[in-house]
């Protein structure tokens, strides 16, 4: 391709992504997109400049009820019921493949919205979103039950097998820090599995998800099999929790709440799969290259500003390289460079709204007023210029001289703030890394295979990296130990969380 037309190109997709960033949104429910019941509205705001992007309806409780009632309809519906294995594949891949055309504009989207560098969009985002789909389509024409040999009384002759069928109405709430990617997260297994879908996103990052429902028409799903309504938790996000017309409800976000969903999901006792909060350990042998774990620590915790359930928030470096590792992870996170996420040189963009940057902020000054050491960081980016003055930046942020007793360490954050420690004796390290609520993930570097292995297997944590960091897959099973939540995103796990097995029992005497 020319420069000519490479820039041609370039400029179409910015302006496509413009067109959809300054139209007012709407949301979609029956295959209609329409407005609030009510008709108010909710302004979505550029996190790099704190100005408006746009508006979208601020939906409530009967606009849930509708959607539902849309999603029932379409779950009973020969359309949607009868679509073989096969073709509900093909479904989910054709959804893939426009996923892949639309990819730079679905980039632009979340760079505007969320404040994320375009490039994490792309690669992370959008490029997750295609692969969750074509994963799970390939699994409708898999997912088998089985026969199996039972010994019934009185010697009857008994054919028993299982068989795997949808759960019905799915509820999902998603958060705004991966927002279309979370969404898929859901959407891919719920809909493999035959299931239809009211969907909410995070009120601060709806957009892309908006987008992606536009491109889910344009596939050919049935009209009410996926439904998306736009609104605060409160208003929305509560209700699809307590609606009795949703037969499961699939969360992610904070922990908080997390038990506010469970609580209100007892209603109706549905079914309920939670993927919360994290203050993950991020463990450094002596033996670990110095220069190899300073990249991987930074990239751990400021990748996404930080705003990641799996951040390698806490970590606890052997006392012989700590200063090794120190001196060349300050330096690292002194040159990443923070600015608009639609900018091509930044590494690190805004936080999310101005209510996160106030959160993290709080977390800051409570570090350094329990005693802990700013080693680099703590404040406002210099040089962002008048255009970006009200937006939601900080610094890459890490403290040192930290230790147990501190909010910073013992609370997710969720923002770009790491805190590092000292260790000496591995009994000790161990028992400070399981010294938590939360038990999302961990990583370990060292090049000992046996002591890999060992904290592997005492670490209490859904995920353990070892010499690697903040890798998924569509085909490898995502969740948390403890209060970081319920059931498995992701691989076969997940087609679990969105099924029921009917065991069948025949008297062939």
């Amino acid at each position: 391709m020319s420069s000519n037309s490479s820039a041609s190109s370039n400029s179409s997709v910015a302006d496509a992504a413009r067109r959809f960033l300054n139209r007012p949104r709407r949301m979609l429910i029956g295959g209609k997109w329409v407005e609030s019941r009510t008709g108010e509205t909710l302004e979505s705001v550029d996190p790099a400049t704190g100005r408006p992007l746009t508006t979208i309806p601020r939906g409530d409780a009967a606009d849930v009820d509708r959607a539902v009632r849309a999603a029932r309809a379409a779950f009973e519906s020969a359309a949607w019921r009868d679509v073989a294995p096969l073709d509900r594949g093909r479904l989910l891949d054709r959804l893939a493949d426009l996923i892949d055309e639309h990819a730079e504009e679905l980039a632009l989207i979340e760079a505007n919205d969320n404040g994320k560098p375009v490039r994490v969009a792309r690669a992370v985002d959008v490029g997750t979103s295609a692969k969750l789909f074509r994963y799970f389509a390939g699994w409708p024409s898999k997912f088998e039950g089985s026969t199996v040999p039972v010994s019934p009384r009185g010697g009857l002759k008994i054919l028993n097998y299982t068989v795997h069928e949808p759960v019905g109405v799915v509820g999902a709430i998603v958060p705004w820090n991966f927002p279309m990617s979370m969404a898929c997260w859901k959407l891919a297994p719920a809909l493999a599995t035959g299931n239809t879908v009211v969907l909410k996103p995070a009120e601060e990052t709806s957009l892309s998800t908006l987008r992606l429902a536009e491109l889910i028409q344009e596939a050919g799903f049935p009209d009410g099999v996926v439904n998306v309504v736009t609104g605060t938790g409160p208003d929305v996000g509560a209700a699809i929790a307590a609606h009795p017309g949703i037969d499961k409800v699939a969360f992610t976000g904070s922990t908080e709440v997390g038990r506010l969903v469970a609580r209100a999901a007892t209603g109706n006792l549905k079914k309920v799969s939670l993927e919360l909060g994290g203050k993950s350990p991020h463990i450094v042998l002596p033996d670990a290259d110095p220069a190899q774990v300073a990249e991987a620590a930074a990239d751990a915790i400021f990748f996404n500003q930080g705003q990641t359930c799996t951040a390698g928030s806490r970590l606890y470096v052997h006392k012989r390289i700590h200063d090794d590792v120190m001196a060349a992870l300050i330096e690292r996170a002194r040159r990443i460079v923070v600015g608009p996420g639609t900018d091509p040189g930044t590494d690190m963009g805004p936080l999310v709204s101005a209510r996160q940057l106030a959160r993290v902020n709080d977390y800051i000054a409570s570090g350094q007023g329990e005693g802990g050491r700013l080693a680099t960081g703590g404040g406002r980016p210099d040089g962002l210029g008048e255009e970006h003055r009200d937006g939601y930046f900080l610094e890459p942020t890490v403290f040192v001289q930290t230790d147990h007793s501190m909010r910073v360490v013992r609370e997710e954050i969720f923002g770009p703030v790491l805190v590092a420690m000292e260790w000496e004796d591995i009994d000790d390290l161990v028992e400070k890394a399981n010294d938590t609520p939360y038990g999302l993930s961990a990583g370990v570097w060292t090049r000992d295979l046996t002591m890999a292995h060992r904290i592997a297997a005492a670490i209490r944590a859904g995920t353990v990296w070892v010499n690697c960091y903040n890798l998924t897959d569509p085909g490898s099973p995502f969740g948390g130990y403890k209060e970081s939540g319920w059931g498995r995103e992701m691989g076969r796990n997940a087609l679990e969380l969105y099924s029921e097995t009917k065991s069948v029992w025949v008297n062939l005497s």
